[in-house]
């Protein structure tokens, strides 16, 4: 039981790094995987502090950091979108 729920938390993440890797058009998709990422890294991190019997402290300040990291991902979109008007990489130039 618990192996088949290591196997899915590292399928979920394997299909997260492929998403990031091959979907580079659009900022929003790229995002999105990453947020996937960090669900599953989340999942994992769950799983083996239950495991052990530690607190939830250090799940806490994980989800706090993630928070911060979506947060900060939608106002560069939303700023990128205002400047540019969509969210193609190819629009506009990162130098």
């Amino acid at each position: 039981m618990m192996m088949s729920t290591y196997m899915i938390i590292f399928i979920m993440f394997i299909i997260g790094n492929m998403i990031f890797v091959s979907k580079q058009k659009h900022l929003l998709i790229v995002l999105m995987s990453l947020e996937f990422i960090v669900l599953s890294i989340y999942f994992m991190l769950m799983m083996y502090l239950s495991m052990i019997d530690y607190n939830m402290y250090m799940l806490m300040i994980f989800l706090v950091l993630s928070v911060c990291e979506g947060a900060l991902g939608l106002s560069i979109l939303v700023s990128l979108i205002r400047t540019h008007g969509n969210d193609y990489f190819q629009s506009f130039n990162l130098i």
